[in-house]
């Protein structure tokens, strides 16, 4: 029956549709690197306030090169810490493929010889 494959496929690709969108609102963080360093407001209206200005910028570089290079390092290393769990799952799950591949074919091989063995004693019909 066609119907009931077709209705799996799509109740299977709701399910991913779903969970991506719960993925998407769900943003990562680098929680280890503490708050984003917010950037400050330029004011130009003065040489005194554009001079405020300039420092404000300054320390924002400062702490936003600093909060940056966190994040990135927490990135890669929760980046390789998924990898490693993705290589994982999928050396699990290609050593189950193999072992049904090769019981199957095992199975194929003996009962070949059987049904050689056999056909030879009734004249090889």
């Amino acid at each position: 029956m066609i119907v009931r494959p077709v209705f799996v496929a799509l109740a299977l690709v709701a399910s991913l549709a779903v969970s991506n969108a719960a993925r998407a609102d769900d943003a990562w963080t680098a929680s280890g690197c503490g708050s984003e360093p917010s950037a400050p407001s330029v004011d130009g209206s003065s040489v005194d306030r554009y001079n405020a200005s300039i420092d404000r910028v300054s320390a924002y570089e400062k702490a936003a090169r600093t909060y940056n290079s966190c994040v990135s390092k927490q990135a890669n290393h929760d980046e390789t810490v998924v990898s490693n769990e993705a290589r994982d799952k999928i050396a699990h799950i290609h050593e189950g493929s193999v072992a049904v591949q090769k019981r199957i074919a095992a199975n194929f091989t003996k009962m070949t010889a059987q049904l050689k063995a056999a056909g030879g004693k009734f004249g090889g019909h």
